[in-house]
């Protein structure tokens, strides 16, 4: 089944909630803040079409791992790099390539960053596009499912 994962907009804590076209709202457990959602049919069967937070069709696909981690990880091969003359490097490479070989793709909502988990369609969805990204973040563009460029 998909999960859904927003970000609560009063204390930026995560919400997960499983689809259920039957719920109008998802509320924030740590600051109680109220999500307007409007899952659908496609949602409850793990097909991705729409997000029900915002409502756009614009979605990249991911790898499933915590950019903090990974930006934490590498801090401590940096500082390691002074006692193991790099083979920490080494190290990282090796446990990036296992993780990059293991972890599973999500779903990102381009305009709100909701997160998808086990959506049954993330192969239809195309990975991230810096442009895509810019024009609908700083220029609200809504390009409705559609890939920025043809050769995706």
């Amino acid at each position: 089944m998909m999960t859904v994962q927003m970000t609560c907009p009063e204390c930026e804590s995560s919400i997960e909630v499983y689809p259920d076209k039957n719920a109008e709202k998802a509320q924030c457990d740590v600051c109680n803040h109220v999500v307007n959602v409007k899952f659908d049919d496609n949602h409850e069967q793990s097909v991705l079409k729409d997000c029900p937070c915002c409502g756009r069709k614009d979605f990249y696909q991911q790898k499933d791992f915590n950019r903090k981690i990974g930006v934490t990880l590498f801090i401590i091969a940096s500082i390691a790099s002074i006692w193991t003359y790099g083979v920490s490097f080494i190290v990282l490479y090796a446990a990036d390539f296992f993780l990059f070989k293991k972890l599973r793709y999500v779903a990102v909502c381009y305009k709100c960053n909701t997160i998808f988990r086990g959506a049954k369609n993330i192969n239809e969805i195309y990975g991230y596009d810096h442009e895509m990204n810019d024009r609908i973040i700083y220029a609200d563009h809504d390009f409705g499912g559609k890939p920025l460029h043809s050769g995706h």
